[in-house]
């Protein structure tokens, strides 16, 4: 079964590449190469197997190793990961539409940017020497991207207990993430992430 999601930045953003632009900023958020935002699939899967962990937490109508049969999980011995186990499902790169890849050309991409600088501030309201930085964020835009592998059916049954399918479980994670990248203290990568429907 596949689900297709959309994720609908309210706020600027940056999800990070571990790049710069030298002076022009000192932290540049991840680009196709073409220059357009994305997220990778594995940081859509990592946000939405934390936001099901913090569920699990306050909620029994889950199964933890349902949970883990999606995701994979790591099998640990003496505080050593000994071996991966591979989740079923796979998430596809939240991208733009394929009709804005089409039509945004890297010129144009350019658009989507802005650069914003943050300092830090000593008790005495004074900038401290040599902490201005700046970062590249992304304009607030929707991606769109998919999940799939996930097993079919409705909610299944361990004795007594009844527990929610896989696309129930997704789907109930969409709405535990509110931010995403960096700076989320600050304001940035506020957004909401919900179910496409063909």
């Amino acid at each position: 079964m596949k689900i297709k999601y959309q994720i609908v930045f309210l706020s600027d953003w940056h999800m990070g590449s571990g790049l710069t632009s030298g002076s022009q900023s000192d932290a540049e958020p991840i680009k196709d190469k073409n220059g357009l935002p994305y997220i990778p699939g594995k940081t859509i899967k990592g946000l939405l197997k934390d936001a099901l962990m913090e569920i699990c937490n306050n909620n029994d109508d889950y199964d933890k190793d349902k949970i883990r049969q999606i995701f994979g999980y790591e099998i640990i011995e003496n505080n050593k990961v000994i071996q991966t186990k591979a989740g079923k499902a796979f998430f596809s790169n939240a991208t733009l539409s394929e009709l804005e890849q089409e039509e945004i050309d890297s010129y144009h991409a350019s658009f989507l940017y802005r650069n914003i600088a943050s300092t830090q501030i000593d008790k005495a309201g004074v900038a401290v020497g040599k902490s201005l930085r700046t970062i590249q964020v992304c304009m607030p835009i929707v991606l769109k991207g998919y999940i799939d592998g996930l097993g079919e059916g409705d909610e299944e049954r361990k004795g007594d207990k009844k527990y929610k399918s896989d696309s129930e479980i997704i789907i109930n994670s969409f709405y535990w993430v509110r931010h995403m990248g960096v700076n989320r203290n600050r304001g940035l990568g506020r957004c909401s992430i919900t179910l496409v429907k063909d």
